[in-house]
């Protein structure tokens, strides 16, 4: 049987032999690239992703490759990125092509933006991380700007601080001038839209300020949370949201909160706000947070072991802002004072951000963590479902409550739908008999408890 066949029909098997979490994280990207003389050659597009499977899945890679093919007697990740030949590319290469590409597209793009309302050229679609929490408002945000069809009108991102929405208002305008450069987009946040409006009132200058608003294709304002409490602003607003709907002009906003939520806007704007597609981009996981830090050593010269990746990953949780802004400062640190980037050297320059995200563990953390981990429902951890894909994490949850948290039996019980403490007790020794019999178990749980203490 060919290598390619092998590897058609090995693939589909590593979601079962190791987990579907591990393998939507990090195996799926792994393709063939050769085999020669009894050495397997695999790739995936980035040196993080190759690290990372290197030190954890090579073993088993290996001897799955050899259950089928028994020739072969060694497994080589290598990094390919996308359209490049794997021979030719090393990880230095690797972060010259991507900047090479950036620089390029940014060049070639010309905006009809004013001088103060300069889009970011670090936010693109090519650097926008998607995972869970993101995905919806990335395919939304990439239907408007491939399309000149009006699919949501208004197309409304909402959501906390720091979690992408302004990067994808700004990806979108990128893409649509970059692509449809006829298209005129004008993009620019909810304070600025009020200033314009009062001093085109302090001017006399209204129609052309409506002139500017009303006569482009894609209208983008961001933060429109800001716009509350400003009936003026509102009323102009109104109306030029309206003129555009009625031109079939393609409107995008962003807010802190979904139209319902927002206190102090008029009702009329409120249903408007809400005409299209509303979509909700959730807090991260540790996935999305550990790509979106990969994404960034990538482009970094300097050595960042993965423990401090993995470290900085379970504890900056609050917004990718705060994220990336920790990886800069130890970046920064390393930089001006020449050491090594270590765990510890990590925690030390980032104690005040790591104190501030310290926490008292509680039950419900515990089931929440444990939920996201397995990929069920917060619900199940209450429910009677016995089919073992719930249960077993209920299990496990609880064994961690008894362990974590200073909860008693009965009161981890009555956490886990008003179950008995007997059934918490069972539950538990089903957890420690599986942590002496299954090693794989084990160091899943391992990781997962070190989740939640850090």
């Amino acid at each position: 049987m060919s290598p390619n066949k092998i590897w058609s029909e090995l693939k589909p098997r590593l979601r079962t032999h190791f987990s579907e979490k591990t393998y939507e994280s990090w195996l799926k990207f792994l393709e063939l690239e050769e085999l020669n003389n009894g050495r397997i050659y695999l790739s995936v597009p980035t040196r993080f992703l190759r690290d990372w499977i290197t030190n954890r899945y090579l073993d088993q890679l290996l001897k799955l490759w050899q259950e089928s093919m028994p020739g072969v007697f060694s497994l080589e990740v290598l990094v390919k990125p996308q359209n490049t030949p794997a021979e030719s590319m090393d990880s230095s290469q690797t972060v010259t092509k991507q900047s090479t590409q950036d620089t390029s597209f940014i060049q070639k793009t010309k905006t009809n933006l004013d001088g103060d309302n300069k889009l970011d050229n670090r936010y693109t679609f090519d650097t926008f991380v998607v995972g869970k929490p993101n995905e919806l408002a990335y395919a939304a945000a990439q239907r408007v700007a491939d399309s000149k069809t009006i699919y949501f009108n208004p197309l409304f991102f909402h959501g906390g601080v720091g979690l992408g929405k302004t990067h994808l208002m700004h990806a979108i305008a990128w893409h649509i001038n970059h692509n449809h450069p006829k298209r005129k987009v004008l993009y620019l946040s909810a304070e600025q839209f009020m200033h314009r409006f009062v001093r085109a009132l302090r001017h006399k200058d209204i129609i052309a300020f409506r002139d500017q608003f009303r006569s482009v294709d894609v209208l983008m304002i961001d933060d429109v949370q800001f716009i509350s409490g400003k009936d003026s602003t509102q009323e102009e607003f109104f109306h030029t949201f309206n003129a555009l709907v009625d031109k079939k002009k393609q409107i995008i906003l962003s807010a802190d909160k979904s139209p319902t939520e927002l206190q102090g806007l008029e009702e009329r704007v409120r249903s408007r706000l809400g005409w299209g597609l509303v979509v909700d981009i959730h807090p991260t996981t540790y996935e999305l947070r550990l790509g979106i830090l990969a994404s960034k050593v990538e482009s970094i010269d300097l050595v960042i072991p993965e423990n401090v990746i993995e470290f900085l990953a379970h504890k900056i949780t609050s917004n990718i802002r705060e994220l990336e802004g920790a990886l800069n400062r130890i970046v920064a640190h390393a930089t001006l004072v020449g050491q090594k980037i270590t765990l510890e050297s990590t925690q030390a320059v980032l104690r005040d951000l790591l104190r501030a995200n310290d926490k008292v563990m509680t039950i419900e953390d515990i089931q929440k963590q444990v939920a996201e981990h397995y990929n069920v429902r917060i619900s199940d951890m209450y429910s009677n479902r016995r089919l073992r894909i719930v249960a077993r994490p209920r299990q496990i949850a609880m064994y961690l409550a008894k362990k974590m948290t200073s909860a008693s039996l009965p009161e981890i019980g009555r956490k886990f739908g008003g179950r008995d403490h007997t059934t918490v007790m069972h539950g538990v020794k089903k957890v420690e008999e599986l942590l002496q019999q299954d090693t794989q178990f084990a160091d899943d749980l391992y990781m997962l408890e070190n989740i939640l203490k850090k």
